[in-house]
């Protein structure tokens, strides 16, 4: 389902969207774009559990620390099937070149043993709090740090911002989680509840896939995995889609945005002109500069000058 509306749909509203003026920009990004990006190795693989899946990559900056950090959480409609962390690089090597460490995560997914609910949630958790033990001996600054998820990843990423709203009778609850300030979600699929068919559609996922079943100690299977149902979170959101999104197209941003101003919270909505869902996470794409510039202000840093444009293909990606 993915593949056929990175090329049908996307196809579709790039033909009736873009004018003759822009034509010599580059297209937008396609799923086998995507799938093409990679970036350097990571500094460290650290494994968080057992399960292959369960451990993150380290990218350290050149010099002496503290170093501000971005957590990195990957998409791919949570399943194994459209890659992830390999192309998750493609971003944490152009951040890591900008003096910023990364944590590039990894997690078991809907169709890996151990994964969905609540498995997929708590590796996202342990991933995250395992960073305290790790600051010291690589010097990051936990006091600057700033949570990127793309699609799938953006849920991932919003509900473990949100993770001390979490229910005290939930599987997932921990006491006293890893807080974070700002969460950044590139193209990000946050409400379950309310998105179902949207997430049907765009990714042929049946929700109990993500939120298990209900039962009596547990009878909304929204509130502990849905980060719409846990505003207000008490962080910053920024909700970045690209102009042709049609996997999570800008009025989900919008619609999220909304609903966590009235809850309290700060939530920003920013378009990419010509983008894709793919060029969100593309470090060779024309998105990237406002991409990066918002996590290097999220994490209090100067904006970069301006550089040339670019090309996003695959053979620059590598």
């Amino acid at each position: 389902m993915l593949k056929k509306i990175g090329k049908s749909l996307l196809a579709a509203a790039v033909a009736g969207n873009v004018g003759t003026a822009a034509l010599a920009a580059p297209a937008p990004m396609t799923l086998q774009d995507y799938l093409a990006l990679n970036g350097p190795a990571p500094s460290h693989h650290e494994a968080y559990g057992p399960a292959p899946s369960q451990y993150a990559e380290l990218f350290l900056p050149a010099g002496a620390g503290p170093f501000p950090l971005a957590v990195l959480i990957h998409g791919g409609c949570w399943t194994k099937e459209f890659g992830g962390i390999t192309q998750m690089r493609n971003m944490a090597g152009a951040l890591s070149a900008q003096g910023i460490a990364v944590w590039n995560v990894e997690y078991r997914r809907f169709d890996e043993a151990g994964g969905g609910y609540p498995g997929m949630y708590q590796d996202v958790a342990s991933a995250l709090d395992r960073l305290r033990a790790l600051a010291p001996q690589h010097q990051l600054d936990l006091s600057r740090v700033v949570l990127v998820g793309h699609s799938a990843g953006g849920h991932l990423a919003q509900w473990a911002a949100s993770r001390a709203r979490l229910p005290h009778s939930s599987p997932l609850y921990v006491a006293a989680p890893l807080a974070v300030p700002v969460v950044i979600s590139l193209g990000g699929l946050a409400d379950l509840r309310n998105e179902e068919r949207l997430i049907k559609t765009s990714c042929d996922r049946e929700m109990v896939q993500l939120t298990g079943v209900p039962s009596a100690s547990r009878p909304d299977v929204f509130a502990d995995t849905s980060p719409a149902e846990m505003l207000p979170a008490g962080v910053r959101t920024l909700l970045i889609h690209g102009e042709f999104d049609v996997i999570a197209p800008t009025r989900v941003g919008q619609d999220y945005a909304r609903r966590a101003r009235a809850a309290g919270d700060a939530a920003e909505v920013i378009v990419l002109p010509g983008a894709s869902h793919y060029d969100e996470v593309a470090a060779s794409s024309p998105a990237w500069r406002s991409v990066g510039g918002q996590i290097r202000q999220a994490l209090g840093m100067a904006a970069l000058p301006p550089l040339p444009p670019v090309p996003h293909s695959s053979a620059a990606a590598r």
